[in-house]
């Protein structure tokens, strides 16, 4: 029957058999699968209870630092307890197995990292690195578990 899983991932497996450079992209759903909470959607995102102007912008750190590095505190916490999820595992194992296979990912959090995979393109940067905001832009790591 047309749409069901079955038919849909053998659709997928055939669409990665025959890529020369195959690109796999992931987002919200698979931190959300570890227990790291997603900023946006209506009932359970992060925006939906906290305006992303007031925590997420660098004129919202020059704002309040305090609030904005509090949030980022809060969230690297969660982070650093999140673990790979079996997802992550397989991509890892895939990439392994399939070095030319990318993964390009919207999450800040380096589960694919910790899983293993190489090379991630992290869109949105990692939460565990951070960059001088006052002209120079150099990035540095912090460690998610400072006090």
């Amino acid at each position: 029957m047309p749409g069901h899983p079955i038919d849909t991932l053998e659709a997928a497996a055939a669409m990665l058999r025959n890529a020369r450079r195959p690109v796999i992209f992931t987002g919200a759903g698979m931190s959300v699968d570890s227990g790291v909470p997603a900023f946006r959607g209506r009932q359970f995102g992060l925006w939906s209870e906290f305006d992303p102007q007031r925590l997420a912008t660098p004129a919202a750190y020059r704002a309040d630092p305090d609030l904005v590095w509090g949030c980022y505190v809060w969230r690297m916490a969660q982070v650093a307890r999140a673990q790979p999820h079996a997802g992550h595992l397989a991509l890892a194992d895939l990439q392994a197995r399939w070095p030319e296979l990318a993964i390009v990912t919207q999450n800040v959090d380096g589960l694919h990292r910790r899983a293993g995979s190489v090379d991630v393109l992290e869109l949105h940067g990692d939460i565990t690195r951070v960059k001088c905001i006052d002209g120079c832009g150099a990035p540095e790591a912090i460690d998610a578990a400072f006090d």
